[in-house]
């Protein structure tokens, strides 16, 4: 390497003095390019800085012309600078000038240099600004200068991301660093929600970038990395991963990554250069995280992954924390940021102080916006790099009704959106105001509003929304916020707090909805190609009949001398549902034989999800006290769309003519067999698919509590006749041919509906 000063250790040990000195923000970037030019004996080293408008602008220079500084401002894409930021990877040429890319600057006196070296200028994969070096010889810079600029550039980041340079930049074009940022992303939930961010893995927090003794360093990291793969090791042989399963292949590629060479003499060289063995784990993985940001290979995205998680491991083994944070101590107003998270994960958080959800993956039907809908958080999904667009404890706004995230947001947007709040609030006072009203259509019509549930915590929803009971308790959850099985007493207590809570008021007990992407920490997973079609629900209660048998003999307990319901999931044909209620049967005749009490009245039905049971439809019937639809899944089978991917999942219309032509088969079928068919799915929880399944004939829908008061209000307003007028022609027309949700949307309007 080139150098007069003794390389990167002693540009880095400058630099931390120079980072100490109390000076100007622009004194002290003046201070540091020069600093960086007589280290690598450039006669040009610049500093831009990424700004709001997404431009760059040149903030510091050491050999250009003094008068161009924060005067040149370049296009994010634009000249050699603009392809560094865009491309988030370091650019080596030995005349910048032939590069096709090259852009003339006259105010900047740079076109008597050949050579130019930029590096991005990088922070939790984003990129912040360019650090550039050039010479006017022709020549390229060698694989040490290459990593003594970039390490230089991760110190410079830091104070990019401080908001120390805000001062220095004209109104609007502030650097982007800091400065609020707006993202989309797909709906997950409803509601509005103001907080401050909580990183569902925590990034360790570094204190000290730049390494006193460099042998311990290398030290400090040969032992991380050792003591991480033996750990894996002893996790690969432990007896509930050895006989493999999903999380023997996510352990198997995290050690593939931890004994890969490349990996670890990234590790090494970026330590070489001065950093502490912490720091050198930050710069690879952002390094890493904003080139494979960039790619469209879904592969390459899963691997990031894994890298991801692994970094996280080795950062907390050479820091000390063997694990991350506590989920139960949140502060006030948490709002939780995760890549991804299952349903049992989100459940472990302390649900008074959690007030929204910003995921980088996750769809609007998949289990974890189920459990936030349940719980009644403003979720938004499908966000790129979600963990890395906000630091803990920065201000946020989730906005579930628009799929908008406000970051560090202005004060006129906070003033905003905490005057949305109010009136939600209002409008919410409004609809409790409709809670003692009988729900009933303008027309005379009936419909019975139900909530669903599957926590305590959802039981005060019965009386504040006025709802006529549970339609859907989903028992599952217990399982899933549990580190253990639930014992049966456990099951018991439940069961009847809920039965208790509801009073006179019914409630359908939903037996285990286990398996795809509800798994239980404490059971083996199962790994298959396809785990919506698989060994999930009734088929794994069958086959685990001792699991089955605990939880019927814990409802009917809990049931005794009250009336009860139970629904069987995703029966797929009559015999499935033949086997379940003769499990009933049979613990029916064991607490008869013990002296029990029984329920006065006992009704079993099933869900109607798998299209399979649409062609048996009229054997069930005779069997079953009642059917319930799951439009979730019986959407999702239909259209052979998996309601977890975000390239499928909104792929077809939930309103268009196959799936509403199914629904009203299924509740003409039971009406004719006088048995009653409800809808329990998220369709019902939208005013506007409540309004097509009344207009369909279903007078039982059961919803999000959220949700209860927006279509209740838009029940008093509908003449359902008038809906079924409209709804029944446009099923006979050829499929396709119009669009049912718009002529109902029409039809809404001009009848005045709320939607």
């Amino acid at each position: 390497m080139r150098s007069t000063s003794g390389g990167p250790r002693v540009l880095l040990r400058r630099l931390r003095e120079t980072m100490a000195e109390k000076v100007s923000a622009q004194e002290r970037l003046d201070k540091i390019v020069v600093l960086i030019a007589a280290n690598m004996v450039a006669e040009v080293c610049s500093c831009y800085v990424l700004r709001i408008d997404n431009t760059l602008e040149l903030y510091a220079t050491e050999g250009l012309n003094r008068d161009a500084v924060h005067r040149t401002v370049l296009n994010a894409h634009e000249g050699l600078v603009g392809l560094v930021a865009s491309e988030a990877s370091p650019l080596n040429l030995s005349d910048a000038q032939s590069h096709p890319a090259f852009s003339f600057r006259p105010e900047t006196g740079e076109e008597i240099y050949h050579s130019f070296l930029g590096v991005p200028i990088l922070r939790a994969g984003n990129t912040l600004g360019v650090l550039v070096v050039q010479n006017r010889a022709k020549r390229t810079y060698v694989e040490e200068e290459v990593e003594a600029l970039q390490t230089t550039a991760m110190v410079l980041a830091e104070m990019i991301a401080s908001g120390e340079l805000a001062a220095l930049a004209q109104p609007g074009a502030e650097p982007a660093a800091r400065h609020s940022q707006h993202k989309t992303g797909a709906i997950l939930s409803d509601g509005i929600a103001l907080g401050h961010v909580v990183l569902h893995e925590p990034r360790v927090v570094i204190t000290n970038y730049i390494a006193e003794d460099l042998p311990k360093e290398i030290k400090k990291l040969d032992a991380a990395l050792a003591k991480l793969r033996a750990d894996l090791d002893r996790m690969l042989e432990r007896g509930d991963v050895a006989e493999g399963g999903e999380h023997r292949e996510v352990l198997e590629a995290y050690r593939m990554f931890a004994n890969d060479h490349g990996w670890s003499h990234k590790l090494h060289e970026a330590v070489a250069t001065g950093l502490t063995a912490e720091a050198a784990v930050e710069r690879v993985q952002s390094d890493t995280r904003a080139r494979m940001l960039r790619s469209t290979d879904p592969y390459l995205r899963d691997r990031l992954h894994d890298l991801e998680d692994l970094g996280h491991r080795l950062m907390r083994q050479l820091v000390g924390q063997d694990h991350a944070p506590s989920r139960e101590q949140l502060p006030e107003n948490a709002i939780l940021i995760a890549r991804a998270m299952g349903p049992a994960a989100l459940l472990d958080y302390d649900r008074k102080r959690l007030r929204g959800l910003v995921l980088e993956e996750g769809t609007a039907n998949s289990h974890v916006s189920i459990v936030a809908r349940a719980l009644g958080i403003p979720a938004v999904g499908e966000v790129p790099n979600a963990p890395g667009i906000a630091d803990p404890g920065d201000p946020i706004i989730v906005d579930g009704t628009s799929g908008s995230i406000y970051v560090r947001p202005s004060a006129e947007i906070e003033s905003a959106y905490a005057e949305r709040v109010r009136f939600r609030a209002r409008r919410q006072a409004q609809y409790a105001a409709l809670r003692d009203k009988p729900c009933v259509t303008k027309d005379g019509q009936p419909v019975e509003l139900m909530i669903n549930a599957g926590l305590v915590i959802d039981l005060p929803h019965i009386d504040d929304t006025g709802s006529a009971g549970i339609g859907l308790f989903r028992t599952e959850l217990q399982f899933m916020v549990g580190q253990s099985l639930p014992r049966s007493s456990d099951q018991l207590a439940l069961y009847r707090t809920v039965l208790d809570a509801a009073g006179s008021k019914p409630v359908t007990f939903r037996t285990l909805d286990i398996g795809g992407d509800k798994a239980l920490p404490y059971m083996e997973t199962v790994v298959e190609e396809n785990p919506a079609l698989g060994w999930r629900a009734i088929r794994l209660g069958l086959d685990r009949p001792g699991l089955l048998r605990g939880q019927i003999r814990a409802l009917l307990r809990a049931g005794g001398g009250r009336a009860l319901k139970i629904m069987f999931p995703m029966i797929s044909e009559v015999a499935e549902f033949d086997q379940a209620k003769a499990i009933v049967e049979r613990e029916l005749t064991y607490l008869r034989q013990h002296g029990h009490a029984l329920p006065e009245r006992i009704d079993v039905g099933t869900m109607v999800e798998v299209p399979a049971l649409l062609y048996q439809f009229d054997e069930l019937l005779k069997k079953v006290d009642f059917v319930s639809v799951g439009s979730n899944d019986l959407f999702q089978f239909m259209f052979a769309v998996d309601r977890g991917n975000p390239k499928v999942s909104e792929r077809f219309d939930t309103m268009s003519a196959p799936i509403l032509r199914a629904l009203r088969d299924i509740v003409r079928k039971a009406q004719e067999a006088k048995k009653t068919a409800s809808l329990c799915g998220e369709m019902a929880s939208k005013p506007l698919g409540a309004l097509a399944l009344i207009a369909l004939g279903y007078r039982s829908l059961s919803l999000s509590a959220t949700a209860h008061g927006p279509v209740k209000a838009m029940i008093l307003d509908l003449d359902a006749k008038k809906a079924e007028a409209v709804i029944m022609p446009l099923l006979d027309a050829p499929a396709g041919s119009v669009s049912i949700r718009q002529k109902l949307t029409e039809f809404a309007e001009a009848e005045g509906l709320s939607l």
